[in-house]
């Protein structure tokens, strides 16, 4: 089977063959048929599937034929590097069409996706919040739009914009296609499912088993030597380009930082960088000037990036759904890859839900001559100790102050309320309130 199956327009057909593209995938085979004749269709397809080409290439074909220089098909997608991702999809695949596509986000001036809109281009990708401004704004016209495509509708949920992307579906046409892709099917996104699709066609790609090309492996640790067996596993590990999740963007950041002085060529993708920031750490880890990305799973929404050999998880993450998320960044395009979790006595309870959902006792690796003497362990450690008897010496004249720093072993219980003081940031960035500011910003 390859994509002639089809029979997709010659300038669609020249380029499904400039990317590459030979065999349609599972999620390819199943979606695309009935997305050409006009049906409405909810996927339920894991990362690393195929799936914006699934959707991505019935939409060029159809708008092959019909009105040019207007608004005809909307892509709704939770960030901003998704909405990249799908956009370059769409000017790969569409390169001859000369169909064009915009994207719509926050964090950067809206002028120019005015500009674009008032050109013409018939294909948007946009995040629910920039969305809605221009809606409210009335710089941008929907009432030809023929195609609704919702991308990670789970995704859209756990960031809070459920309500935003219902108050965008009452501003469009009632007669249009709707394509629905979600890894999971939380209660709530069926409910959406079940209130905007029209007798849809569903298509399920085993959503909830990881790749079987990828291997896992658990590594005990205690929380302050972190770090430290993080630099341990890239030391003595034979990798390609290295993905390490964290729970936090300020973590994120730090362990970059981390890497770089340790002499890795690596960057964080986090919620704090500008979007040319983002785009440049992207790039760079798709095209191997970085072989070390850390980033948040927000930030990492949009990576697409086939020659991942190993997700490291550095934080385990919150649910079992997310932890076949992540690790489904590598062992993708028919290739092989390692999952590692560095795990400590507070993960026992989510590890044997994870084990539980992959049906298997996962691997347990014991580093036995590990010890946390780290250069960069080090280093940090003799930095802050001046700092350390300075606060002593200064305590009862001065108001005491400390510096955070990442995998300290020992702090004296003193100091504890003074960082809160002195960095309100870390204790707030556990409130849910700021969970939602943060999504905000990565998708607006």
């Amino acid at each position: 089977m390859n994509f002639k199956m089809f029979q997709f327009h010659p300038h669609i057909a020249a380029g499904v063959q400039a990317l590459g593209y030979i065999t349609p995938t599972p999620v390819q085979l199943q979606s695309i048929p009935p997305i050409l004749q006009g049906r409405d269709i909810m996927a339920l397809a894991q990362t690393g599937t195929g799936k914006t080409a699934a959707f991505v290439l019935p939409i060029l074909q159809r708008l092959m034929q019909g009105p040019r220089g207007c608004l005809r098909a909307l892509i709704i997608a939770p960030t901003r590097e998704l909405a990249e991702q799908i956009h370059e999809t769409i000017c790969g695949l569409g390169s001859q069409t000369e169909l064009r596509s915009v994207t719509i986000y926050g964090g950067v001036a809206i002028n120019p996706q005015i500009q674009k809109l008032r050109q013409g281009a018939e294909i948007a990708v946009a995040c629910p919040g920039r969305l809605l401004d221009h809606i409210s704004q009335g710089t941008i016209s929907v009432s030809r739009l023929e195609v609704l495509v919702l991308d990670e509708a789970d995704r859209m949920f756990d960031m809070g914009f459920l309500p935003d992307v219902r108050k965008i579906l009452r501003h469009l046409p009632a007669q249009r296609q709707t394509l629905f892709f979600s890894a999971t099917m939380p209660s709530d996104i069926r409910r959406l499912a079940h209130d905007i699709l029209r007798d849809p066609i569903t298509v399920q790609i085993d959503h909830t088993v990881p790749l079987t090309t990828v291997s896992h492996a658990l590594y005990p640790v205690e929380q302050h030597h972190k770090t430290a067996m993080l630099m341990e596993i890239l030391h003595h590990t034979d990798t390609e380009s290295v993905l390490v999740f964290t729970r936090t963007k300020h973590r994120a950041k730090q362990i970059a930082r981390q890497l770089q002085k340790s002499g890795y060529s690596a960057t964080s993708l986090q919620g704090n960088l500008s979007q040319n920031q983002r785009q440049a750490a992207l790039d760079g880890f798709r095209n191997g000037l970085y072989k070390i990305l850390v980033a948040t799973d927000i930030a990492a929404r949009g990576i697409d990036v086939s020659r991942i050999s190993h997700v490291i998880n550095y934080d385990i993450p919150n649910t079992a759904e997310a932890y076949t998320h992540r690790i489904g960044r590598t062992g993708r395009a028919a290739k092989t890859g390692d999952a590692f979790t560095l795990i400590t006595r507070e993960d026992a309870s989510m590890v044997r839900t994870i084990e539980s959902t992959l049906g298997v006792k996962l691997e347990r690796r014991i580093l036995k001559d590990f010890k946390d003497t780290t250069p960069v362990q080090k280093a940090e450690s003799a930095r802050h100790q001046p700092q350390r008897r300075h606060k002593q010496i200064t305590a009862r004249r001065t108001r005491p102050h400390t510096s955070a720093t990442f995998g300290s072993t020992t702090q004296a219980a003193s100091t504890t309320k003074t960082k809160r003081q002195r960095h309100p940031q870390v204790s707030r960035a556990t409130g849910s309130s700021a969970r939602r500011s943060r999504y905000s910003h990565d998708a607006r």
